[in-house]
Order: structure tokens, then C-alpha cells, then sequence
């Protein structure tokens, strides 16, 4: 004998799918689906601390001015179903900061499915620990202002509060470094980083001066002489390097874009351990004058942001306009081939859903051979090591036992790097970069 699922549960189960489906959309900032899944009308309302909003047309219009809402997750859901057609849905949520939040949805059925007709947001944030925070920022930050740097003009960037890497020339601060000694021995700079200066007149200030990991010469985040920045995703965590104090900034929400340095995924990988969008332009793009050098060869200025809106307008504001206009879209399949399959099902997935938005045809393509790769990361270390100890070997010799650990045998692996062995690994970058 068959048993039959009560009704109730039937509809649970359907409300629970579209707050996922509404989670899902949020996260993305997927201004379409937000507006299918909010019901049509002059009487649809949605409240927070700020004011009630009434009708679906206010509501979006909300939606397309405020350029996504903070990351979340859902840590409870309960759902009561009071008829059919009707629920109430109540969720907890968490932000990577550690602010917790609680939204009541009531939702309807309807011909075009399961709508919010009501909702109802509100956050509270973490109770502050004040000798833990001071730790917590001392390790992010080197300095800290209200703003510290106001803006110059005024533009995309209105508002917009940055954590400047403290390889970046601040006007009126010493550059540091991520050494204490570095930092004493400075004097302060008497102009912006030109990036910086482009920045301010786009209506940024800054928010602060952050840590680094020592001379940038490491992507682990940590420093022996300022402590770990905190990572937010958990506790022990560590950010990633070597724009450690940025990613902190940003991830935990006390800047918005963090500004710093990629020689070799300075960028990219704390904005990966951070759950961050992160960019490393080309290499050259973007004039790395006013900013204290590691690998000149390699090094980039790049940022990093919680939303990809906020990160698209830093670049429109700091990059070039495209040589030529993009016609194919090529999926590295031995590249892709090295990730983890998790990851890899969201790039393929990623991928074609870029070729759909756009019309450009997409293929998949082998770019490289490992034997390639492994030639071309063997000249890359020989190149970054010796240009390291170029730029800093003279100040590291006079000022011995000052760098922790593992940076210092990297620089010493910089200056042990032969002149023949740096002239046959310049000639393999210039073959790949020809490539």
C-alpha cells in the first residue's frame, strides 16, 4: 500500500526550494530572478531597519541602486504553512563578519509559481570584544583614520572606503613594508601612489594603511613581526598573502576595496582564502610608480572587493579600453585539468554561462603541455628571486636577522641565482610571453 506525503509537507518542501532559489539569486545579484520572486502589485512590502518599501516597482528599484547585498548564509530555516497557497517562511542568517540576521517571508502561489508578498530583514551585529578587536586590527591594519585620506573629487567611487597595502605610497606616511625596521628607516612620502591619486579623485578615501607580508615575498598571510590578519570564514584561518591586511579589511567589512600588489598571486590568492573577488590585470596595465617594488617583471597593482560590481568599476576607472574587441572564449582544459573537480564543474559552468550572455562562441582548447609549465615556473622562480634580491639584497645584507624565516631563505634563494642561469631563465619568459 502506497503511503500519501501530507499536503503540508508537499508545500514545505516547495517553500524551502524557493527560499533557496531566492538565496541563490540574492547572492548573485540576479536583478531578474529577484523580480520574478517577489509577487507583482501595489501591495507587495518589503521592511528593514531603514524603512518599508511598498509596491514590486519600489522594491526593485531598491534592489538596482544598492549593487548587491552583503555575502550570507543561512544557518536556520522554519516554515509554517497556513493554507494551500500561503506560507511564512523565517530564516537565520550569518554574515562572514559575523553579523547575524533574520528574515520573515510570507509567500503565495500563484500562476507563476511560489512569490514573496511580504518580507522583513533585519541584522544585528556581533557583540564587540575590544581587546580581541584591538589584536584583530593591529594584525590588519598598520594605521587607521576616519577617514585617514579624504577625497580629492568626486565620482564612481563616492563613498567607497579603501585598505591600502602598505607597499603604496600615501602621502604623508612612511611606506613600511611589513618590517618594523623597513618602517622606521622610512620617511614619510610626499605624494600618492598615482594609482592612489586616480582613486581619490574618483571619490574613495582611505580608510587605512594594511598590513603585508614581509617585502610581499610570501603568500602564506602571516608576518612574525604583526601576527596573522583575521580571516573571517573561520577561526585559525589564515587570509593568504601577500595583500594579507586588505583581504582582512575587506572581508571582515571595515574597507571596500582593498588596494595591493600580485608578483606571483599576491591578489588572487587571499581573495580565494577570502572568499573575495580579487584581479591581477596584465602586467604593465596598470603604472606601478609610487609603489615599493618586489619582482619588477612580474609585479602588478590589482584589488580586491566583495561584489564583482564594485570590483568592474575600479576597473573601469584604472584600466586601459581594450586593444580588440573579444570574439572567442577558449576553456583551458588542461589548466582546468589541475583543479579540483568542484572547482573545475564551477569554471566549465561559468564559462558557458558567459558564452550564453554574450553570444561569443565558446571552445575548449590545450594550451600548455606540463612539461611547459614546469619550464616556464622554473625561470619564473629564478627571474622573481634574482630581481628580489636586486631591489632588496643590499638593505637585507646590511640589516642581518631581521626578516622571519622562511622570507629570508627566499631572498637568499634570490641572491643565489647565477648571472647565466637568470639570462637562460629571461629568455624562457620572453618565449612565453611571445607565445
Amino acid at each position: 500500500m502506497l503511503e500519501t506525503v501530507p499536503l503540508s509537507a508537499l508545500v514545505e518542501q516547495e517553500v524551502r526550494e524557493a527560499v533557496a532559489r531566492y538565496e541563490t539569486a540574492l547572492a548573485a545579484d540576479d536583478l531578474a530572478e529577484l523580480d520574478e520572486l517577489f509577487a507583482p502589485g501595489a501591495e507587495t512590502i518589503r521592511a528593514d531597519p531603514a524603512g518599508v518599501l511598498v509596491s514590486h516597482a519600489a522594491i526593485s528599484a531598491y534592489r538596482r541602486g544598492r549593487g548587491g547585498a552583503p555575502a550570507r548564509t543561512i544557518t536556520s530555516l522554519h516554515v509554517r504553512v497556513h493554507a494551500p497557497g500561503v506560507a511564512t517562511a523565517m530564516a537565520e542568517t550569518l554574515r562572514p563578519d559575523g553579523t547575524r540576521g533574520l528574515q520573515t517571508q510570507v509567500w503565495e502561489k500563484g500562476p507563476q509559481g511560489w512569490q514573496i508578498r511580504v518580507a522583513h530583514v533585519s541584522s544585528t551585529p556581533p557583540p564587540p570584544a575590544v581587546d580581541v578587536l584591538a589584536r584583530e586590527d593591529a594584525a590588519t591594519w598598520r594605521v587607521t583614520g576616519t577617514p585617514l585620506v579624504v577625497a580629492t573629487g568626486s565620482g564612481p567611487l563616492d563613498g567607497v572606503r579603501l585598505a591600502v597595502k602598505d607597499l603604496v605610497a600615501v602621502a604623508g606616511h612612511p611606506v613600511g613594508a611589513g618590517n618594523p625596521v623597513v618602517l622606521a628607516e622610512s620617511l614619510p612620502v610626499p605624494a600618492h601612489a598615482p594609482v592612489l591619486a586616480r582613486l581619490l579623485a574618483a571619490g574613495a578615501e582611505v580608510r587605512g594603511i594594511a598590513r603585508t607580508d614581509e617585502l610581499a615575498y610570501s603568500l602564506s598571510g602571516t608576518n612574525v613581526h604583526s601576527g596573522s590578519p583575521v580571516n573571517p570564514w573561520g577561526p585559525g584561518l589564515v587570509v593568504g598573502g601577500s595583500t594579507s591586511g586588505p583581504a582582512s579589511a575587506v572581508a571582515r567589512g571595515t574597507a571596500d576595496v582593498g588596494v595591493g600588489t600580485d608578483t606571483a598571486g599576491s591578489i588572487r590568492v587571499p581573495a580565494s582564502y577570502c572568499g573575495l573577488h580579487g584581479l591581477r590585470p596584465t602586467h604593465g596595465v596598470v603604472p606601478l610608480d609610487g609603489v615599493l617594488p618586489l619582482a619588477p617583471s612580474f609585479d602588478t597593482l590589482g584589488w580586491l572587493t566583495r561584489d564583482a560590481g564594485l570590483l568592474h568599476r575600479v576597473a573601469a576607472l584604472l584600466l586601459p579600453a581594450a586593444a580588440a574587441a573579444t570574439t572567442e572564449l577558449v576553456l583551458a582544459e588542461d589548466l582546468l585539468a589541475l583543479a579540483d573537480a568542484p572547482v573545475a564543474r564551477a569554471l566549465a559552468d561559468a564559462a558557458a554561462g558567459l558564452a550564453a550572455a554574450t553570444g561569443l562562441p565558446l571552445s575548449a582548447g590545450q594550451l600548455t603541455t606540463a612539461a611547459e609549465r614546469e619550464r616556464w615556473f622554473t625561470a619564473f622562480r629564478a627571474v622573481q628571486g634574482a630581481e628580489a634580491w636586486a631591489a632588496h639584497g643590499d638593505w637585507i645584507t646590511a640589516h642581518p636577522g631581521v626578516l622571519g624565516p622562511g622570507v629570508a631563505q627566499r631572498f637568499a634563494d634570490g641572491a643565489a641565482v647565477a648571472p647565466e642561469q637568470l639570462a637562460a631563465a629571461r629568455e624562457v619568459v620572453a618565449e612565453g610571453r611571445a607565445a
